[in-house]
């Protein structure tokens, strides 16, 4: 659909007031050098709003195919386009060659035509200028970017899957070591690997953050893991428990503006888990730890509660 087809929808169903959330998450796709909406999506989102004036967007498309391409990129050898992707989800743009004309058989051999297969498969689209025109050359050098919120964070939940489906089992029980032990500079060196080897999305925010250290404790086995959980006089970033050995690690993070800041957000965090009394209420467990945890950028520092 194009702009003035959705603008007379939205007209049209009385839902003008969501122009701008619905060109946030739908369009954004560039033919020729027309701009266009995902027409399944709209029609959808439309529906919704009939039945709810304030009806939130949804991901519509995430349910009619898988994201074996973007998965295809993580798995090809000597390749490495973690920067690329931290980008796009960034909502940065980046220079890619693309060919209009691909086999099966060529399609995952080289780290140009899987560009090519998302830029067909509507993952990433063109950045408009007067000159673009993708019919015109056999392969050429584009700008790409992610279309739309939609897309976005399809790639975001791709990354994360990835991300938790690789994570060494080795150094996820020497983080957990560090942290019942103490050692607060191990656990900060570790955590700041892990943060080296992530793609990291939404400009740093403490939301990226808050779900890196959930995606890392989540089904780890014999530990019990609650996020935001109501505790004490507020809700805890993240509560560990080891019932079997009747212990537990509290842990509160925080985002900092610069480097020279980490220490000083360790210690808001220390006094934020004291003074809402989140240790108090988990009766019965014989040790529990307290950890602050601050992030600038991909680095991490861990200060325990004294």
């Amino acid at each position: 659909f194009t702009q003035d087809e959705v603008s007379r929808m939205l007209t049209i169903f009385d839902c003008e007031d969501q122009a701008s959330t619905i060109k946030d998450w739908y369009d954004g796709y560039l033919f020729g050098n027309t701009e266009v909406y995902c027409p399944w999506d709209v029609v959808n989102y439309i529906s919704a709003l009939r039945k709810r004036k304030n009806a939130a967007p949804k991901n519509y498309w995430e349910h009619t195919s898988g994201n074996g391409a973007i998965q295809a990129f993580f798995e090809m050898e000597n390749t490495d386009i973690s920067d690329s992707f931290e980008a796009l989800m960034n909502g940065e743009t980046i220079t890619a060659t693309v060919t209009n004309s691909l086999t099966y058989d060529e399609a995952y051999q080289n780290e140009s035509n899987l560009w090519s297969i998302l830029l067909m498969t509507g993952y990433v689209t063109i950045v408009p200028t007067p000159e673009d025109n993708i019919s015109e050359a056999e392969n050429q050098n584009v700008e790409l970017r992610i279309p739309n919120k939609e897309i976005a964070a399809i790639f975001q939940k791709a990354v994360v899957d990835h991300f938790n489906n690789t994570l060494d089992s080795k150094d996820l029980q020497n983080l957990m070591n560090a942290l019942w032990e103490g050692d607060e500079g191990r656990a900060s060196e570790l955590l700041t690997d892990l943060l080296w080897h992530t793609i990291s999305y939404m400009d740093y925010h403490e939301d990226y953050y808050h779900a890196f250290l959930t995606g890392i404790f989540v089904g780890r086995g014999k530990y019990s893991v609650r996020s935001n959980k109501e505790r004490g006089l507020g809700r805890p970033d993240i509560d560990l428990c080891d019932k079997i050995n009747r212990r537990a690690i509290i842990i509160e993070a925080k985002k900092s503006e610069s480097e020279e800041r980490m220490a000083y957000w360790c210690e808001d965090a220390i006094k934020q888990i004291k003074n809402n009394q989140y240790a108090d209420k988990l009766d019965g467990y014989n040790q529990v730890m307290c950890y602050g945890i601050s992030f600038y950028k991909k680095k991490a520092l861990v200060k325990k509660s004294i």
